[in-house]
């Protein structure tokens, strides 16, 4: 038998529920519902692997195992009274492998339109704070020599195109200025020539990076466009002087809005939501959305996370929030610009697996009031690791027919998830998936790909500061106060 090189005892599950953030809010502590449903996945994991006599780590990397880790989960939510939402799984799943695979199994094409690394030799090294930060997360501990290692284009090649179904990503950026920022520019070209490199397979595609209230970030966005062909620009409104700027502001948010538009690049990618902290809190709302939207409609408008903040209990739609997904809602039924903005899942739906009922609120909340085609599929990764447990959780995932009824949600349908998941994208990025799906099947990175997964070994690692105490120093190494 192999002897595998990661976590040999099997200690982790392969669906995670943590506290675990990407580094941009607060982790919020586990529920005793939460911390039970660990347990009982645990358990239920070790209890099948006995029955089926397997090895504990060889179950756990069979889709039998994520079977187990959903059907545990699923199980402590109803025990514990959670309702709304849940993860639907018959009862041999964990079992058999048919069961399995049609439960959390599935051939979309899964377009994950946020993905980020690091570039470990890059000019920002040394410079302290984002060196210092990621080096205080819990990836760092890889077991490279170098911990910036951990979080390298080689890194994300793996975790998203090996260990899970992930076909295409768009590369995006974090927050920082010029050489401070961690993904240079030129950087993330060169890791989306090396992807292209796998027999011209186009699995990568690249945002342009603007922070317009700093100086001279508009005037760069020309030298972008002329380099590299682009899918889109992204911003972060609560970042910079001041806390940050409105998209519909005339001093930074428009000027900004109109270079795109002048270098002619349709998509508008701006981080709303997940708020960094009180200074510039209010920029994290989605109040100016549905106002730039109207007023370009040919532009579109993708709006990371939602909106999706945290400390929100979100229920359902409530037109006087003040934040959360409700703001967003409320800002495109007012414009009626509902056709150009996109609402996108990274790390907001990550959160959400651990709550059934918010995850049914913001799920039915944004099917019924944008509708199915307008919400994209997006992980964070690989802040958090490989994306594989987001996609079988969101697979399996339902809206409880009591629970749609009482507050007019949609079904959550498959058809509706293979839309989420990458045909919406597709769509807004002008890619024929089809076309793509036959070219992709012969390229050089499916071929590793079936031959890695006749002998998988992910490790099933949880990324990202885990409580407040290591957001805190997080946030202190890159310089920032709480």
């Amino acid at each position: 038998m192999k002897q595998r090189s990661v976590d040999p005892q099997g200690r982790r599950l392969p669906v995670k529920l943590d506290a675990a953030s990407n580094g941009e809010y607060e982790p919020v502590p586990l529920r005793t519902p939460a911390l039970a449903a660990h347990e009982l996945a645990s358990r239920s994991c070790g209890e099948a692997a006995r029955r089926l006599g397997l090895e504990r780590r060889a179950y756990l990397v069979s889709l039998l195992g994520a079977a187990a880790s959903l059907e545990g989960i699923d199980s402590a939510f109803a025990a514990a009274g959670m309702q709304g939402g849940r993860y639907a799984l018959p009862p041999e799943a964990p079992f058999e492998l048919a069961a399995a695979e049609h439960a959390i199994g599935g051939d979309e094409f899964i377009f994950d339109v946020q993905l980020h690394h690091v570039n470990p030799r890059g000019p920002w090294r040394g410079r302290g704070g984002w060196e210092r930060a990621l080096r205080g997360m819990p990836n760092a501990s890889c077991g490279l020599p170098d911990a910036i290692d951990c979080f390298s284009a080689e890194r994300l090649l793996k975790d998203v195109f090996l260990d899970s179904d992930t076909a295409m990503g768009v590369l995006s950026h974090v927050p920082g200025a010029g050489t401070d920022n961690p993904l240079d520019f030129e950087a993330a070209g060169a890791t989306r020539r090396a992807a292209e490199a796998l027999d011209g397979s186009e699995r990568l595609l690249l945002h342009g990076r603007a922070m317009p209230n700093l100086a001279g970030e508009i005037d760069a966005m020309d030298a972008q466009a002329a380099k590299h062909r682009l899918a889109g620009f992204k911003t972060y409104t609560q970042f910079g002087p001041g806390g940050g700027f409105f998209l519909d502001d005339e001093r930074h948010g428009l000027p900004f809005i109109e270079k795109v538009r002048a270098l002619k690049v349709r998509n508008v990618c701006v981080h709303k939501g997940l708020p960094f902290g009180q200074e510039g809190y209010r920029y994290s709302t989605c109040r100016d959305i549905g106002v730039v939207a109207k007023r370009y409609p040919d532009l579109n408008f993708l709006v990371y996370h939602s909106g999706f903040d945290p400390r929100v209990a979100e229920g359902p739609y409530d037109p006087r929030a003040g934040a959360g997904i409700d703001v967003l809602i409320r800002s495109v039924e007012e414009n009626a610009a509902r056709g150009n903005v996109y609402a996108e899942l990274g790390s907001t739906w990550r959160y959400l697996m651990r709550e059934p009922e918010r995850a049914a609120h913001v799920l039915g909340k944004l099917l019924k009031h944008l509708g199915e085609d307008q919400i994209l599929w997006g992980t964070d990764s690989i802040w958090y690791g490989s994306p594989q447990d987001q996609i079988q959780a969101f697979r399996a995932f339902e809206i409880d027919a009591e629970f749609r009824d009482r507050h007019g949600y949609p079904a959550l349908t498959r058809a509706a998830k293979a839309k989420i998941f990458g045909l919406n994208a597709a769509r807004v990025y002008g890619l024929v998936p089809g076309e793509l799906r036959k070219k992709l099947a012969r390229d050089r990175v499916q071929r590793s790909r079936l031959d890695y997964r006749n002998d998988p070994d992910p490790d099933f690692r949880t990324l990202g500061p885990r409580n407040r105490r290591e957001f805190v120093a997080l946030r202190r190494m890159q310089g920032e106060s709480l």
